[in-house]
């Protein structure tokens, strides 16, 4: 196609919210960011690998003592705030527009930790109390 020569309404989609299976015996918090296992289930993030970021959490659930897919969690998506990491791992506002990296539930780092930690997504801005995640 060519260029644009005038203005178009172009469709759009936005996932604001979505709801997953919770994993066996976790607990995920609200507020946190929350992760999808290899095998699909919610989690709260930590550092690992193979991990698929979701968004915050939008309430508490408690599948402790639970199979994984007995609870459902409510997960919004979007752009949110969270923890920054520190020393090296400090993100700025030099890495806009880069990718963060999951260290816990609540903070976010400049690194893969050396191929150890799974993507949170994308930095949107950085203040003094965080850095504001973009979920897709």
């Amino acid at each position: 196609m060519a260029a644009l020569t005038e203005g178009r309404a172009t469709k759009s989609r936005e996932l604001r919210y979505t709801s997953r299976q919770v994993l066996a015996n976790v607990k995920i918090h609200e507020g946190s960011i929350v992760v999808l296992t290899a095998a699909g289930y919610a989690r709260p993030a930590i550092t690992g690998l193979a991990l698929k970021a979701q968004g915050k959490a939008r309430t508490t659930v408690d599948n402790t003592g639970g199979a994984s897919g007995a609870k459902t969690i409510e997960i919004e998506r979007g752009c949110h705030q969270f923890a920054n990491s520190a020393a090296g791992d400090l993100i700025t506002i030099a890495d806009l527009e880069a990718t963060a990296y999951l260290v816990d539930d609540q903070t976010v780092a400049k690194t893969d930790g050396g191929g150890t930690r799974s993507a949170a997504g994308k930095i949107v801005d950085v203040d003094a109390q965080g850095v504001w995640i973009l979920f897709a």
